[in-house]
């Protein structure tokens, strides 16, 4: 006979099983259940934010910067509500997540009692997969199915509504097995020696890497195909990973999210290699197409729907980017042969002056000559930031303006090293930093944020601060929307900023810190930058440094 266990009980011993050692959350009423069986299981960190959206985006910082499934669970219908902004975030990025919500008990449902809603349905668009548990025997079903769902290529958030009486209920069910399914794919002898081909008739390659780089962990790999070819290679225009190792001699840097610049940039070339996913998403309209005419495309990747979405390839191989380059590379090496290895050299050669390097130490000397400025310039912030972090921290990026050199300046060595905005949507920056720390307890974490884009989420500081977090949040504070400033100022020819500025009155972020259980210091001096930074970044507890930069546009 089968012992008999509680419906709430068994969601968690399902969660635990399925390798979930923290539950993210913010709980209510329909939520106790899950609460109450806590104390049944020590051994899962319960991890409160204070508010739904910070749940989901600490969850997804936690997987961002892990690889690992994660789990969180948000109130009823206004929770699901306040966590979608975070949940088209995880969807973007792909993130493996269980998102779970209260439901009020079947068949008080009908009645729709205060905070009732359509959970399954409010979730479906952002989700993988989207269901309600109706009978406890079918919850270990669900779960496990859900678990697969997220961490099966591509991989995504998933939803689960869970009725306060199904949670309530107790019976003898059998909790099943995990499942994960192994998607390191690579294609098939013919195809890899057609796609090698191609390689070798191209005069100019040019690699652009996007994020499934990253997920399938193909980092050495990517830059010993761009040294074999002597290809420049580039991150995509959304580079939110660390997608290139930049210290290769084949990095050039960041393709632009501008169409015309990225177009000028790609036109020497005669064959774009895009591994990973689109290597040419946009972000505004232009009459300007990205990719040159006549520029030939071969892609690798494992979501298809990302595969020549926008663009024909010529080769599109629906592959594992990681088992498909191992597999390739010692295939061109033999089909290519000492003339292969010249014309690297070659390439090489006249890449030197100008790859990421090159690019850094100029860039390093022309920033140096703001060093006096005050108020303080980005830019240098930005320098003296990088400086001052310890190599093996991790580095959070939601600073829009201005971060805008700090893939130009932090070289990208491992694949947990570097988070940024992927989707656009604002305030994940700063949660997303907690879930990078709480994934990592033995690195420093620093983010590095704007000031509008921390008002979103600037809560989470105090989750950061309850864990003791070795977390450094530097805020770059120029007084309100500068982006927003500079494209109406672009694309209208309009400087009167209505909206756009926090000066009356201004926001006090060292304050707010420290009212949030934080350590607060404020800068406005260029010259307390780097010494105060290296001191913060190397001691413990989660700090928040204010920093007073220029906000002309």
């Amino acid at each position: 006979m089968k012992n008999k266990i509680t419906g709430r009980s068994a969601f968690l011993a399902l969660l635990k099983d399925e390798g979930i050692t923290h539950l993210f959350g913010n709980p209510g009423t329909t939520e106790l259940p899950i609460m109450h069986a806590l104390k049944d299981h020590p051994d899962l960190t319960y991890v409160m934010a204070m508010q739904e959206s910070l749940v989901v985006a600490i969850a997804d910082g936690y997987s961002r910067a892990s690889g690992k499934l994660v789990a969180c669970n948000v109130h009823v219908a206004p929770g699901l509500g306040n966590a979608m902004g975070s949940l088209y975030n995880a969807q973007f990025t792909g993130t493996p997540m269980i998102l779970t919500a209260g439901q009020q008990e079947q068949g008080h449902g009908l009645m729709e009692p205060v905070l009732y809603g359509p959970l399954v349905r409010m979730a479906e668009p952002l989700v993988k997969w989207a269901v309600e548990v109706t009978r406890l025997e079918d919850l270990p079903r669900i779960v496990r199915r859900a678990a697969k769902v997220a961490m099966t290529p591509p991989t995504g958030p998933v939803f689960i509504s869970l009725p306060g009486d199904i949670l309530n209920s107790e019976a003898g069910i059998d909790l099943g097995r995990s499942t994960r399914i192994d998607a390191r794919t690579k294609p098939s002898d013919e195809a890899l020696r057609a796609f090698a081909a191609r390689l070798l008739k191209a005069e100019r390659p040019v690699i652009v890497t996007m994020d499934e780089v990253v997920k399938s962990d193909a980092l050495k790999e990517a830059a010993e195909l761009a040294e074999l070819l002597g290809a420049a290679a580039y991150q995509s225009s959304t580079p939110y990973g660390a997608h290139f190792l930049s210290e290769s001699p084949s990095f050039v840097g960041t393709l632009a999210r501008v169409q015309k610049v990225a177009r000028d940039t790609l036109a020497p070339h005669d064959l774009l290699v895009a591994l990973g996913g689109d290597p040419l998403r946009m972000s505004v309209y232009s009459e300007v197409d990205a990719l040159p005419d006549g520029l030939g495309i071969v892609q690798i990747g494992l979501v298809d729907w990302e595969i020549a979405k926008n663009y024909g390839a010529e080769i599109a191989l629906k592959a594992d980017v990681k088992e498909t380059l191992r597999a390739l590379i010692p295939m061109l090496k033999d089909m290519g042969g000492a003339a292969l290895a010249n014309r690297a050299r070659e390439r090489l050669a006249e890449l030197a002056p100008k790859n990421w390097t090159a690019r850094r130490a100029a860039l390093v000397e022309q920033i140096g000559k703001s060093a006096g400025r005050n108020p303080i310039d980005p830019d240098y912030l930005v320098l003296q930031m990088v400086e001052a972090m310890p190599d093996h921290a991790i580095l959070v990026d939601e600073g829009l303006t201005s971060s805008r050199q700090i893939t130009n300046l932090r070289p990208h060595r491992d694949r947990y090293g570097y988070h940024g905005l992927a989707s656009g949507g604002i305030g994940w920056g700063l949660p997303a930093s907690v879930g990078a720390s709480i994934a990592n307890p033995d690195r420093p974490v620093v983010c590095f944020s704007g000031d509008g884009s921390a008002m979103y989420s600037i809560q989470s500081l105090w989750t950061a601060a309850h864990h003791k977090l070795p977390l450094n949040v530097v805020i770059a504070n120029n007084g309100g929307y500068r982006i927003i400033k500079q494209r109406l100022l672009a694309f209208h020819g309009d400087d009167n900023y209505v909206g756009m500025d926090f000066a009356d009155p201004p926001v006090d972020f060292a304050g707010v810190a420290k009212a949030l259980g934080c350590e607060a210091i404020r800068i406005s001096d260029p010259r307390e930058l780097k010494a105060t930074l290296a001191s913060a970044f190397n001691r413990p507890g989660t700090k928040l440094i204010e920093v007073m930069v220029d906000g002309k546009v």
